[in-house]
């Protein structure tokens, strides 16, 4: 799914099992010493996948450790991105002379819980979804909503080291290219002296699952 809506410079791995030879270093096994058995699965999982993506761009395996906010520490040169959800694990990494940034978020092709959408959308997003719902109702589009408004942040943190809320990026979606674009209503990172107001995505929706994915950012010119 990831390779259909990322462009070819990063490289991506996609699990829906979690194997038997997954491992982790030693700093990252600190990270979920205490987990439930579950939590400890799908991280170790998301490493490896990690790590195997690293090995398409010819970066050799390292411990990917934690950063502010959790955040993966990526070896120098690669940016990239972890997503896990139920069934599914999958990271795509890119190196930064390709790319400046990649976020990626995955989510159950069902309806978000009752009262979460108010929580992480703007009046004006849920309006639209209204359109959306009625055009195409087999996707979830209050959960695509939310996994894009994810794959926004995962690529505004590396940029940025800032926190960004729901409520400070408008998502609009376009069905008939499979794409989103994001209008920060904060101010954007400045990029090789260029200022972003904004992101473009993709998504997919297969097997039960929907995919978002971020690489792009809106410029000012």
């Amino acid at each position: 799914m990831l390779g259909e809506i990322l462009p070819a410079a990063v490289a991506t791995v996609e699990l829906y099992e979690d194997p038997p030879e997954s491992w982790l270093y030693p700093e990252e096994e600190a990270y979920v010493s205490r987990a439930v058995e579950s939590r400890r699965r799908e991280f170790t999982t998301g490493r490896h996948c990690a790590r195997a993506a690293l090995a398409r761009l010819g970066v050799p395996a390292t411990a990917i450790l934690k950063g502010e906010r959790g955040a993966p520490c990526w070896p120098d040169g690669v940016v990239g991105s972890i997503t896990h959800c139920a069934g599914y694990r999958a990271a795509a990494v890119a190196r930064t002379a390709d790319l400046v940034t990649v976020g990626i978020d995955a989510e159950p092709n069902e309806p978000l819980p009752a009262g979460i959408l108010d929580t992480v959308s703007l009046p004006e997003e849920r309006g639209r979804l209204t359109g959306l719902a009625d055009a195409l109702p087999e996707i979830a589009w209050d959960r695509l909503l939310f996994s894009a408004k994810e794959s926004v942040y995962k690529a505004w943190f590396p940029l940025t080291g800032s926190w960004l809320g729901f409520e400070e990026a408008d998502i609009t979606v376009d069905p008939a290219t499979n794409s989103f674009r994001a209008r920060l209503l904060v101010p954007g990172p400045t990029v090789a002296g260029t200022e972003w107001y904004g992101f473009t995505g993709r998504y997919g929706v297969s097997d039960g699952l929907v995919v978002t994915a971020v690489t792009e950012g809106l410029r000012r010119t």
